[in-house]
């Protein structure tokens, strides 16, 4: 069975839903478009894992009505380098914002964005994974594990894994942690939020979700595996250990996960195909910023297919999105490793967490960093 679409998009999360909707909001009509996603929608609306919506991709996610109602708000966010006076505060008033940014369950998001899709007549191919792409000069031939074959003269890889041969990913770096992610409660919560703390083996964000916190503790592997054999009792001494007192006691902890980490960049794209969100580009978890600069390159992709699509569009695309792409790499991948490059208290760490006090009195730096976090490079 041979179906013949405009647009293919490999990958039915937040940023391939996304830039459905937003083709759509800009006048494709959803029937000329294929959404293909290797889980049933119910399995991926049940996936209970936390991510941070700056309030930029709120904006983005309103206009096509795709904003889940759960989320919780960020006013605030507190930086700073265990064992040094240092620390950044950035707060939603001193920008005249209603948030800095929100925190939700991925689940929440597919919903809300599938359910401003319901009755478009978007294609979609659930469950379903992409087997294998041959490229022609004048359209691609997907095969689906299905057997069905999709027709296209573009495709967009829109998830984390590999779309054929084409998105083969370079420039990986190990950063040698792992993130322990889970839900907390503590006795002392302070509504509204976020904590940024950075240790000798990384960072360690508390983000406030449902009453308590959402954690992504990022530590050594070795050290991960030490962690993830405690008793909760245990493991919450620990993260106090490590946190400290700044939102009271830790008192009760759900289901912990641990996955590695590492920044793959620059995908490889082909004259047909393009990569946004994960499959170009996957950060580490310091400042949340990966889901939103894949919402961005959904915006933008949506913008410039509605103008010409073709091929020449993508080269637009790689060009137009190269200095915002490059800077969050860079800021990220930067905090990740530079602030766990010697133990608590060296000389350089000492002065890094002095460095975040000198962006809490210097009004530029402080607003450039709120910016790109909320906005991006712009």
């Amino acid at each position: 069975m041979q179906t013949h679409v405009d647009i293919a998009i490999a990958g039915g999360g937040p940023v391939g839903l996304a830039l459905a909707g937003m083709l759509i909001a800009r006048g494709t009509p959803a029937k000329n478009i294929a959404l293909i996603d290797a889980k049933t929608l119910d399995s991926a609306a049940e996936d209970p894992r936390s991510v941070a919506l700056s309030f930029g991709s709120r904006q983005l996610l309103e206009q096509i009505h795709g904003w889940p109602t759960t989320a919780t708000t960020i006013r605030e966010i507190h930086i700073s380098r265990r064992g040094s006076f240092g620390r950044t505060l950035i707060e939603a008033d001193e920008y005249q914002l209603p948030a800095l940014g929100y925190v939700c369950r991925y689940g929440d998001l597919v919903r809300a964005l599938a359910d401003s899709l319901s009755g478009t007549g978007l294609q979609q191919f659930r469950p379903c994974r992409v087997a294998h792409v041959s490229e022609h000069p004048d359209q691609l031939s997907i095969e689906l594990s299905n057997h069905q074959i999709l027709t296209a003269p573009l495709a967009i890889q829109a998830e984390g894994g590999v779309f054929g041969e084409q998105t083969q990913r370079a420039k990986h770096r190990d950063y040698k942690q792992c993130a322990i992610v889970a839900h907390i409660e503590t006795s002392s919560p302070l509504p509204g939020r976020a904590f940024e703390r950075f240790t000798d083996e990384g960072p360690l964000a508390l983000l406030p979700q449902a009453g308590g916190y959402a954690l992504v503790w990022c530590v050594r592997p070795e050290h991960s595996e030490r962690l993830m054999a405690l008793a909760d009792d245990a493991f919450l001494h620990a993260l106090q250990q490590a946190f400290g007192q700044r939102v009271g006691r830790f008192i009760n902890i759900g289901l912990r996960s641990t996955y590695p980490l590492g920044l793959n960049a620059h995908a490889t794209n082909s004259p047909r195909t393009i990569a946004i969100g994960n499959a170009a580009q996957t950060l580490h978890p310091v400042a949340g910023q990966g889901l939103n600069l894949g919402l961005r390159d959904a915006m933008v992709l949506a913008d410039l297919l509605t103008k010409e699509m073709s091929p020449r569009t993508f080269t637009t695309f790689e060009r137009q999105r190269q200095a915002d792409r490059g800077a969050t790499i860079q800021l990220t991948d930067w905090m990740a490793r530079i602030f766990a490059s010697a133990p608590d208290q060296s000389i350089s760490q000492t002065m890094l967490g002095m460095s975040l006090g000198l962006i809490d009195i210097a009004p530029t730096a402080k607003r450039w960093l709120a910016s790109h976090m909320m906005f991006g490079l712009r």
